[in-house]
């Protein structure tokens, strides 16, 4: 559930927070005041070339998908950075005395070029990758990470910035001014602006390391995802598939040249969803262990040498700037600030995440004794048992639920629905703007007055090509300052039906659906002048809040009711159905629970080792880890191992995938809020959206958060809605 795109080659450049997505030379006043018409970019109509060179001349800047090619990616981005360094040098070496429109202003509108090509680049290299989008990804990453520190470690530009700061109570700043020097300055301190040159020197390799390896754990993880692939040869070894999900491994075998075989792809995460249906037992095994090995096994994709070079080169990182560890400095810009925190928080959930497990485990071993079976359960079992169980304890067959999950149904009829009730929004289907792969869908969303408020881009469909997980980002950002409105994409991974068959999702990709699209609202939302503070430029324990908290509309009655619709009969599920479905989504909650919790200690283990410590065996670190904070259970593995932990390797959540916990308890203290005054209003929306979804990060989060609830989060929502123990003191 992986829900925004910030890569490791990305992240090389996300750390600036640049502007986003217009033509350096243009300012607000060039850009289109409608957003639906062309006339603002006729500048660049006379351009030939490399697209990426100049504003797109689409609706919204779009990308023009149809004209970019692969090849366009390495000229544009190194251009990019040539560009942005000549305007940073002329910031930093003007002769004026400094000030905020001379040097933070101007920064904000610097870099368009190099934003707007990174912007694009990260929807391919995420959703529509080839070899030569592979290679640029590696060829670039060390390049952008020395770029960084070129700018973030200009002794000129710094100055500048520490001057402003110095004198900021003599300033007339309006709060989001203030809000930006403040995030400038701890950026540039943050990145090591105060060292002395020689620790400057060595924290730019180190820099250049962890990029390096970051992006060559990326491409091993890809060919170990596509080669982990079980391929089974006897068509009666699928046994308990429906027929087509069968033909879909059938397609997807001859996709591969592999005709007359059948292919079940790897999902990014430990357990794989269809193990809940496989009744061939030595077939399921073989699926978790292809899963579980995928990256640690003698073959050229194998990353644990890999994993333990970045983890040693961050911790050095970490000690140069002059913290115990890696964790300690990244979460000085987070809403928990510190790792002592984040273990704290975590250790509330071990005790009733374990207990509920074990008795989740006893059940399932029950249920394998009682059905004349004799072997001890395993975590390849635990799937296809538990839905044993479900089916048992409340007569619910995945088989029955999916019919009425229709993904366009889901979509308009509950996604979309459900905005339009809360925020008044509404949407309209575009065929006429090019997307990277024929099956993304486009769409203008239009706020409560009619205005449009951006364009929604969804692609849906797994591929080979296509990273694990599901995800949220942008390609042009809004902004007051640069006159941009934000153009949001989704990505998750549906397995792609058979032609001529519908769609139809599980829960739990209703589910996610739900979720990715509270980022999208995060972005249309934002309602700010500057692009460093603009949408899901917030905090990573903070920003996973707005998805977490749309998931709870989904099983929402009114919204439920209104696309949980049969899909041959037009019939509405059937409130049995719904009282069922609703009973047992706390089903199994103890592993779900303790997979993301041993994935979040995982994380923070690795990220708090000292820089003295040796290089890791990464086989035995896991375990290692997870008993040392009493989380360690065979039969319930973490979400993710450490060989094929895109997260925290690949990605932006390094010490960070706590977050996902920690916005759980925002989002389930915020709906608790919602029932308490009234549920689903208008009403409700309009505050929740002025408070939080629309200032970014224009706010520091503790606070935005304490003047939407009126004081610190309780973890006893939490604790109720995901179905855990209630032993927890619910006011801590």
């Amino acid at each position: 559930m992986y829900r925004i795109l910030t890569t490791a080659f990305v992240g090389a450049l996300g750390a600036l927070a640049l502007s986003a997505c217009t033509n350096a030379e243009h300012s607000s006043a060039n850009m289109q005041s409608d957003p639906s018409t062309n006339s603002a970019v006729a500048a660049s109509s006379g351009t030939q070339g490399n697209p990426l060179l100049t504003p797109s001349s689409l609706p919204f800047h779009a990308p023009e998908f149809d004209k970019i090619k692969p090849s366009d990616f390495k000229s544009a981005i190194l251009q990019g950075m040539a560009e942005h360094l000549k305007e940073v040098e002329a910031i930093a070496n003007n002769p004026a005395p400094p000030t905020f429109e001379n040097t933070l202003i101007a920064l904000e509108k610097s870099g368009q070029l190099l934003n707007r090509a990174m912007m694009t680049f990260s929807v391919l290299a995420g959703a529509d990758t080839n070899p030569t989008l592979i290679k640029t990804r590696q060829e670039l990453a060390p390049k952008l990470a020395a770029h960084r520190d070129k700018v973030l470690l200009n002794e000129k530009l710094w100055e500048r910035v520490r001057t402003i700061w110095n004198e900021r109570d003599s300033l007339d700043l309006g709060p989001e001014d203030q809000r930006l020097l403040t995030v400038y300055h701890r950026r540039f301190v943050h990145a090591g602006a105060k060292l002395p040159d020689a620790d400057q020197a060595k924290l730019k390799e180190l820099n250049q390391k962890a990029a390096t390896l970051s992006a060559t754990f990326s491409k091993k993880l890809l060919e170990a995802n596509k080669h982990g692939a079980l391929v089974v040869s006897d068509k009666s070894k699928l046994a308990g598939l429906s027929d087509a999900r069968i033909e879909a491994a059938a397609k997807l075998a001859e996709k591969r040249g592999l005709k007359g075989k059948w292919v079940i792809p790897l999902q990014n995460t430990t357990q794989q969803p269809i193990l809940a249906s496989l009744d061939n037992r030595a077939v399921r095994k073989q699926l978790f262990m292809n899963s579980w090995t995928r990256a640690a096994g003698d073959n050229d994709w194998n990353t644990r040498d890999t994993v333990a070079k970045l983890a040693k080169v961050r911790a050095q990182k970490a000690k140069l700037l002059g913290y115990p560890n890696y964790a300690a400095w990244k979460l000085v810009t987070q809403m928990a600030k510190t790792p002592e925190n984040v273990m704290d928080f975590m250790g509330k959930l071990v005790g009733p995440v374990t207990a509920k497990a074990k008795q989740e485990k006893k059940e399932l071993q029950q249920l394998i004794n009682t059905s004349g079976k004799h072997f001890e359960l395993q975590p390849w079992d635990w799937f296809y048992y538990a839905e044993k169980l479900r089916e048992k304890k409340y007569g619910i067959d995945q088989d029955d639920i999916k019919p009425y999950f229709e993904f366009n149904n889901v979509l308009e009829k509950g996604v979309f629905y459900a905005a339009n009730q809360l925020y008044g929004l509404t949407f309209e289907r575009r065929h006429d703007l090019p997307v990277w792969e024929p099956g993304v869908r486009v769409y203008t969303v239009f706020d409560k007055d009619g205005s449009p408020l951006g364009l929604y881009y969804l692609d849906l469909y797994k591929r080979d090509n296509k990273r694990g997980g599901a995800w949220m980002s942008e390609m042009v950002g809004q902004s007051k300052l640069l006159g941009t409105l934000p153009v949001v994409y989704n990505v998750l991974n549906v397995p792609e039906p058979v032609a001529g068959e519908p769609t139809l999702l599980t829960f739990d990709e209703v589910h996610t659906l739900f979720h990715e699209f509270g980022h999208a609202l995060n972005g249309f939302f934002s309602n700010v002048k500057y692009p460093s503070l603009s949408g899901t430029a917030r905090a990573r324990d903070f920003v996973e809040f707005p998805s977490q908290f749309n998931e709870h509309w989904a099983l929402y009655p009114e919204i439920l009711k209104n696309y949980a619709i049969h899909y041959k009969t037009g019939e509405p599920m059937p409130q049995s159905l719904i009282d069922k479905l609703k009973e047992s989504r706390h089903f199994n909650a103890g592993y779900g629970m303790g997979e993301l919790v041993a994935a979040a200690e995982l994380d923070m283990q690795w990220h708090m080792l000292p820089a003295s410590a040796p290089l890791q065996n990464v086989a035995k670190f896991g375990p290692k880890a997870l008993k040392k904070v009493g989380i360690y259970m065979e039969d319930v593995p973490p979400r993710y191992r450490s060989s094929y932990f895109n997260h925290i390797w690949g990605s932006g959540y390094a010490a960070g995938y706590y977050a996902y916990l920690w916005t759980e308890m925002l989002a389930d203290d915020a709906y608790q809020w919602f029932l308490d005054h009234g549920g689903l209003t208008r009403e409700n929306g309009n505050r929740y959206r002025k408070l939080i979804l629309a200032r970014g990060s224009s706010v520091d989060p503790a606070e935005m958060w304490r003047q939407f609830y009126g004081g610190p989060p309780k973890i006893g929502p939490m604790i109720k809605f995901r179905g855990l123990s209630q032993s927890t003191d619910s006011g801590k």
